[in-house]
């Protein structure tokens, strides 16, 4: 479902697949312990095509981003679907929230890197 790894000091969260829309909150823990067990280390989330028109996706990546704010850890997403992302910065817009979202996964990690430096 949700595979991780550390690149160049960032945590990189991949979910290619969609998991189904009752894995929402499960998703959302998921993420937020990953995010708890790296902080203060930078964080993007890695969207597939697939995963990324999933609505419980967006969801729990916009669930993580607020508790990232306030934890104040620098999260970012980076996904090829252009709906996703104007769904994402749409919602993220919504609930107040500067999201930053990518199109490519190594400018996402570049720009999170050296934000973090």
């Amino acid at each position: 479902m949700l595979m991780h790894a550390l690149e160049n000091g960032v945590l990189v969260l991949t979910l290619d697949d969609d998991p189904g829309p009752t894995v929402q909150t499960t998703l959302a823990a998921l993420i937020s312990d990953l995010v708890h067990v790296h902080a203060p280390t930078p964080v993007v989330i890695v969207l597939g095509a697939v995963a990324a028109a999933a609505p419980p996706v967006i969801d729990a990546v916009l669930r993580a981003h607020r508790m990232c704010s306030q934890s104040d850890v620098l999260m970012s997403v980076a996904t090829p679907s252009a709906p996703a992302r104007r769904a994402l910065e749409t919602q993220a817009t919504a609930h107040g929230a500067g999201l930053v979202i990518h199109a490519r996964t190594d400018t996402a990690i570049t720009t999170a890197y050296a934000a973090a430096a």
